[in-house]
């Protein structure tokens, strides 16, 4: 392929891609439907915001790990990038969505997720209802969680002013790329590095900065005694890995068809295995040194995340964890032959994802339930929530796909990439 043969038509997504989106759609709604009943009912409502919880979770880290990939690509350049490029944006594109997603939890859920933990007499109070025996945490409430501090920043300083905050930057930071990046769609061809590279460069730091506060919102305050300052990095190494997962599958069910067949290289497939190896061993890094330095300073308030995870079960998912979210796919990524194969790597990809199902499940459903065993009548929600939740974002992501050529052809490195892919290399 040349640059003179370059048509936006040419690179359009193939068919697979607009089938997808309707299947989707369909496990969206019908999975979406169960998950309504048991938000109405009373009797599994308080279990479905927990396992609501977990399945946002899960696709917002996605949405966001993809942001973050397209930051780097564009601060590091690189033909690996720029095969996976449009599909990072139309996972961007999906962040309007996770943002009205949150609404149920800002409206309805937070009485559901952050009273506390009683059960079995071994719980705690929670922000959002706290003991007023606890000076400590009545104060954190109406200061930082709950309340918000003075009068005129009432409503900015709390739980609900933050998200909305986040979302806002989020959103910001994906619509300038994506302004920029669809000006590429129609000539003529240049060259907007340095455009990219100044919204990039901000944007990495303010991601880092946002998700690192909104887990602490989210997810650290559920049990609001307890704290990490290393937390915010192990859900950014992990949401990096969901989301260059969810590249590497997409880009093997569309390596069947063109223009993806031509595009697609075995250099740029064990590239993209290189980067799920470096978040593999990032996230074991960071959740090690949590572990380690929790452990080492053995104070009661601080290590009570690990003692109540490696006991009454929940020493299992742990080890659930430490196998098969970094032994098994460290040492098969350490292949080269395996990174370079699309269909082998998108099969360890597609477990990575349900991986990071597993390790939210873990950070999560503890908090709620002294035993594993306490919540099993509920789990299956855990699994049909997420799966509803994931539907309606495969459905959308696919749709964003679909609207846009898989290259932007009118760049001058698409020009470049073009020349590559079309020279002959293994």
């Amino acid at each position: 392929m040349t640059a003179a043969r370059v048509n936006n038509t040419e690179f359009a997504a193939p068919d697979i891609v607009n089938t997808i989106h309707q299947r989707s759609l369909a496990v969206g709604i019908i999975f979406g439907v169960a998950s309504l009943i048991a938000a109405i009912l009373p009797g599994t409502r308080e279990q479905f915001f927990h396992s609501y919880l977990i399945g946002f979770m899960l696709w917002l880290g996605i949405t966001l790990g993809c942001l973050a990939i397209l930051m780097i690509q564009h601060m590091t350049g690189g033909m690996w990038g720029m095969v996976i490029r449009r599909q990072l944006e139309a996972a961007v594109k999906t962040l309007p969505l996770m943002a009205a997603l949150f609404i149920p939890v800002l409206v309805v859920g937070i009485p559901y997720l952050y009273s506390g933990s009683h059960e079995g007499g071994a719980g705690w109070s929670g922000w959002f209802n706290p003991d007023p025996a606890d000076k400590h945490l009545v104060e954190m409430s109406h200061v930082y969680l709950q309340r918000g501090g003075t009068a005129t920043f009432l409503f900015l300083n709390g739980y609900i002013g933050r998200a909305i905050v986040y979302f806002a930057i989020w959103i910001m930071i994906g619509w300038a790329l994506l302004r920029k990046s669809a000006q590429q769609d129609d000539p003529p061809i240049e060259n907007l590095s340095p455009r990219f590279r100044r919204i990039a460069a901000p944007g990495l730091i303010l991601y880092a900065f946002t998700i690192s506060f909104a887990v602490i919102d989210w997810v650290m305050s559920l049990d609001p005694h307890w704290i990490s300052t290393i937390y915010g990095f192990i859900f950014i190494a992990g949401e990096l890995l969901s989301a260059i997962s969810l590249m590497v599958v997409v880009e093997a069910i569309m390596s069947n068809y063109e223009p993806m067949v031509s595009l697609l290289k075995a250099k740029e497939v064990q590239d993209h295995g290189k980067l799920m190896l470096t978040f593999v061993m990032l996230w074991a890094y960071f959740s090690f040194s949590q572990l380690l330095i929790i452990w080492a300073g053995n104070l009661p308030m601080e290590i009570r995340f690990f003692t109540r995870r490696l006991n009454s079960g929940w020493q299992e998912i742990g080890l659930v964890l430490v196998i098969f979210h970094f032994f098994v796919p460290f040492f098969m990524l350490l292949s080269r032959s395996f990174k370079r194969n699309p269909h082998q790597l998108a099969w360890l990809a597609g477990f990575m994802i349900f991986m990071r199902f597993v390790d939210l499940f873990f950070y999560i459903e503890p908090n709620f339930h002294k035993s594993v065993l306490g919540g099993v009548a509920g789990y299956w929600l855990d699994l049909v929530v997420p799966i509803a939740i994931g539907g309606f974002w495969m459905a959308l992501f696919f749709r964003n796909l679909r609207l846009r050529p898989l290259l932007p052809v009118y760049d001058m490195h698409a020009q470049q990439f073009l020349e590559y892919a079309g020279a002959s290399h293994e």
